[in-house]
């Protein structure tokens, strides 16, 4: 296959749509769905000429622009093999179009085979058909008639948002239109929002600029992102070099001017936290600036030196390894009820106990595990996932691995088992999965052993249409005065708020540390900058609240009553705490 793709004909004038802030923000230009597309001709992923006149005897083509690293654009993948099935039999030709310039022959391919896409892929090499359709983003969906007018332009349905993930569905947008143009009718809503992410175009950047990626930039990039977006990691785009960030400048903007990224969620005005990913006002203003300007380069000896990465891990290079010991197969549908968590046994094989400082569950298909709980269960003892202080280290979207600071560790127990407990979604293609834990044991003789506490509260029933339905928790330090290294509020769908509160013997009433607009979707340990200090007798108490309405755009169901359950359209209350009793190591 040739590397690089290319378009050979083409009967539209490319827009200069870039430079419009409208459709910079997603925006479309109004007078679309009823333009006219002339014949185009682009390379498929065999390298074979395709051109939309090869269609000119079905009824109508949709097209849909794609890309190989957008998250919302991969959800929609299975959902577009289906549509090809079901409207195969009507006349209806599927196109998938790739305009990303930095997404290569090789990507593409392997993306259409990751995906089982049963129609053709095609790069457009320069965006030139992009800019002639006027898409902006990934994924972006056209219906074009019979004669080639198009008819429709936005998303595939609703069901997946950049703040958002519904079970299912309220309106399917692409199939509605598609009906309505082969029965003859005029589309009803023929241009509809998308969400996901900006077609990364090749740009000219300005040659004077006050700000430059090599001087600034880049510094930003090492510090904030690319801990996450790199390769292997779970951000969905590279930013390692000047290309990758040129590429994604829009979609940087966007989720700067909007808050989404960094993804920090605690309220500043409590606690000081080590992990506190938040740009300051200086690094924002600054690559907002650089976006503004066209993306300078500037001069390569202004490069800070690359920083460096272990490949797959965050918590750097594990001492050991520990791996489910058979491979999983992860149904392509789940049942209503949803797929029960699963349990795997992993021996540890240690002659001797061991004290874990860094620690990191690993996904071994992201695609379909939503979260891992590692748990420790000492020789002799029985599963029980609630025993105080068993865990070992969890994951779930965001970021999770155990990093505890010099002194303090936790215990696996020699002879000692790990139980991965395994949350599976599937995604609507027949996957495998084998996770793994890697751990880093500490180098001195721990001061203090670290439990991980569940403050939980499994008795609530959130009535249907509650927006504000409150849940409380409490624990007391019952035994001895403790130190409190850091929190992970969790909730499922409907979870709104979360807040833990120090209330001290002598009645008085501390917060900790408030997340005020909790996100399902990213879920942090916030690790304290220094460890908090309680005496004995202090209550950690915790109060959540819980969104049921129709207002809340994850809701699975707003017209049902919920109770607590493993389930995601199911509920959970925990706050749970990492601490220390502040006494020697037993």
């Amino acid at each position: 296959m040739k590397k690089q793709l290319f378009v050979l004909s083409m009967g539209v004038a490319a827009s200069a749509l870039l430079g419009a802030s409208m459709l910079r923000l997603g925006a479309a230009d109004p007078a679309a769905p009823s333009k006219k597309i002339a014949n185009f001709s682009l390379k498929d992923i065999n390298d074979h000429d395709v051109s939309l006149s090869d269609f000119k005897d079905k009824r109508a083509v949709v097209i849909v622009f794609v890309g190989t690293e957008c998250p919302i654009n991969n959800q929609y993948m299975a959902r577009l093999a289906e549509f090809h099935k079901a409207y195969a039999e009507q006349g209806v030709q599927f196109l998938a179009i790739n305009s990303n310039c930095l997404d290569t022959a090789e990507q593409i391919a392997a993306h259409a085979k990751q995906y089982a896409i049963p129609f053709p892929v095609l790069k457009d090499e320069g965006s030139r058909v992009a800019d002639a359709f006027g898409a902006q983003r990934t994924p972006e969906a056209f219906v074009l008639d019979a004669g080639r007018t198009m008819r429709y332009q936005g998303r595939i349905d609703d069901q997946f948002g950049n703040l958002y993930k519904r079970p299912a569905p309220t309106r399917k947008d692409l199939a509605i239109a598609l009906d309505e143009v082969l029965a003859g009718k005029a589309v009803s809503q023929p241009l509809t929002t998308v969400a996901g992410c900006f077609i990364s175009r090749a740009i000219q950047p300005k040659t004077e600029a006050t700000i430059t990626f090599t001087k600034d930039v880049a510094r930003i990039l090492q510090k904030n992102c690319q801990e996450c977006h790199r390769p292997g990691q779970i951000g969905p785009m590279a930013l390692l070099t000047y290309p990758q960030a040129r590429a994604w400048a829009d979609t940087i903007r966007e989720v700067i001017v909007q808050g989404r990224m960094p993804p920090w969620f605690a309220d500043p005005h409590y606690g000081k936290f080590s992990n506190d990913r938040r740009l300051s006002q200086e690094e924002r203003d600054a690559l907002l600036a650089w976006i503004d300007q066209g993306c300078p380069k500037g001069d390569d000896k202004d490069l800070p030196p690359p920083r460096e990465f272990i490949t797959g891990w965050t918590i750097g290079k594990p001492d050991v390894v520990l791996t489910m010991q058979e491979e999983f197969d992860v149904p392509a549908d789940a049942p209503r009820s949803g797929v029960p968590y699963k349990y795997f046994e992993v021996p540890t094989n240690f002659t001797e106990d061991k004290w874990v400082q860094r620690a990191q569950a690993v996904e071994g298909n992201r695609a379909v595990v939503h979260h891992i709980v590692v748990f420790i269960v000492p020789p002799g003892q029985r599963f029980n996932p609630e025993r105080e202080g068993r865990v070992l280290v969890g994951t779930a979207p965001g970021d999770m691995p155990l990093i505890l600071p010099p002194g303090v560790s936790k215990r696996i127990p020699a002879g000692s088992k790990l139980v991965f407990q395994m949350h599976y979604t599937p995604n609507g293609t027949a996957q495998k999965d084998r996770s793994c834990v890697g751990i880093i044991f500490a180098k001195e003789p721990p001061k203090r052993q670290v439990y991980s506490l569940p403050v939980l509260n499994a008795r609530f029933a959130i009535p249907a249409g509650k927006d504000n339905y409150q849940v409380e928790s409490e624990w007391t330090f019952v035994k001895d005065n403790a130190l409190i290294y850091s929190f992970m509020p969790h909730m499922h769908l409907r979870g709104k708020d979360f807040r833990y509160e120090a209330i001290y013997p002598d009645g008085k009433t501390e917060t900790l540390l408030s997340v005020p607009a909790f996100n399902f979707n990213w879920q942090s340990a916030y690790r304290l900058a220094e460890p908090k200090a309680v005496p004995k007798g202090t209550k950690i108490h915790c109060v959540a609240h819980f969104d049921n309405s129709a207002k809340n755009l994850n809701n699975p169901d707003p017209t049902k009553m919920v109770f607590w359950g493993d389930q995601t359209w199911e509920e959970m209350m925990i706050g749970w705490t990492e601490f220390a009793y502040d006494r020697p190591v037993e």
